[in-house]
């Protein structure tokens, strides 16, 4: 029996593009579909030359092509989508995203959270990464914006490498389990620094934001470089309706300068919705290494939820350099089942929306 040419393209909507979460069918890629006794020949128009996720495509056609009804063999060939279909599949994806703000490519529908400290080396980026992670694991369809311009480093702690693929003037960011990822170290050479001063981080914020097809997301979570400085305000201004999370260790000092960080926030008009402390306790001794109480001063003195406590956990720091979040890796490390209880809290929380900067921010000369 000859297959059916209806139930192939029919089997091909449920090829999906691993970069932009759509059937192949609906983005325009099948460019051919040869049957010739039992054996089957799909020709796919990839968005760029050497798509790197190009085998993800094999595996999928041969499952569901080959388990159709006739077919004996399946073979699967690539094409180069012409820029004039490139072109028509920037617009396409466009087409059914609801404006959030002018300029900025993100559904009105996208909770956008941004994770603070008001210094650096108490943990956020990774804290970022494992709550983007957990969030995933709670069916949530997850990006992670990495605004930590000059400490970029959560494309090494998920362990992509692969740079964003730019289809017609659009960026694609990489995905990997579903979390997909935009960071400025995609674009350096190697471990080169970032020496840019404020206008151009401003505008590489703003480029992130309205030319990177983050597609139809639950939750964006931004890790925000710590203080209160140049990229932090930009943020405020591009994302007005964003929600706040304020991290801390126990410490006194690491406290008080996370309040300066949330009340930035908070003049910006961005809604603080909780604190978490990190390295809260060693993972096996109890020992409180960094004092104890910074989480729920913080959380005191702002009015808001202290969302939960991190122990100081060295599986979360071994799967960090490993490039795969402990959440993933080790889900019954003590960090992870922290972290996966703060996740739930978050999604628990009422999302309201802001309205931007309603004042001028001061400058001092």
């Amino acid at each position: 029996m000859q297959p059916d040419r209806d139930h192939i393209l029919k089997a091909l909507e449920r090829v999906i593009d691993p970069e932009l979460r759509k059937p192949v069918t609906e983005l325009g890629m099948v460019r051919g579909v040869e049957i010739d006794g039992g054996q089957v020949g799909v020709t796919i128009a990839l968005t760029v030359v050497g798509c790197p996720l190009r085998s993800s495509f094999q595996d999928q056609v041969r499952q569901h092509v080959g388990s159709l009804p006739g077919v004996s063999g399946v073979s699967l060939s690539f094409d180069v989508m012409s820029p004039d279909e490139r072109a028509d599949l920037s617009k396409r994806l466009r087409g059914g995203l609801t404006e959030r703000t002018k300029g900025i490519s993100l559904s009105a529908s996208t909770r956008v959270l941004a994770v603070a400290s008001g210094k650096g080396g108490v943990g956020k980026s990774s804290l970022t990464v494992n709550l983007a992670a957990a969030l995933t694991e709670l069916g949530h369809r997850t990006g992670i914006l990495d605004a930590d311009i000059y400490g970029h480093s959560i494309p090494h702690m998920l362990g992509i490498h692969q740079r964003p693929v730019l289809v017609d003037r659009m960026i694609v960011p990489p995905v990997k389990n579903g979390l997909h990822l935009m960071s400025i170290g995609f674009f350096l050479e190697e471990n080169g620094p970032v020496m840019w001063r404020g206008p151009m981080l401003h505008k590489a914020l703003e480029q992130f934001l309205s030319d990177v097809h983050w597609g139809e997301l639950d939750t964006l979570l931004v890790d925000m470089p710590p203080g209160t400085g140049d990229v932090s305000i930009s943020l405020g201004q591009l994302l007005p309706r964003a929600e706040v999370i304020v991290v801390t260790t126990p410490q006194p000092l690491a406290q008080e300068v996370a309040v300066r960080a949330a009340q930035m926030a908070q003049r910006t008009n961005m809604r603080l919705i909780g604190a978490i402390e990190n390295m809260s306790y060693l993972v096996g001794s109890g020992a409180e290494l960094f004092g104890s109480g910074g989480g729920e001063q913080l959380a005191l003195e702002l009015g808001i939820p202290l969302l939960g406590k991190v122990p100081l956990d060295p599986r979360l720091r071994e799967c960090g350099d490993a490039g795969e979040p402990v959440v993933w890796a080790d889900p019954a490390a003590e960090a992870a089942r922290a972290i996966v209880e703060i996740a739930e809290a978050v999604a628990a929380t009422r999302r309201e929306r802001g309205v931007g900067i309603v004042k001028a921010l001061p400058v001092l000369s």
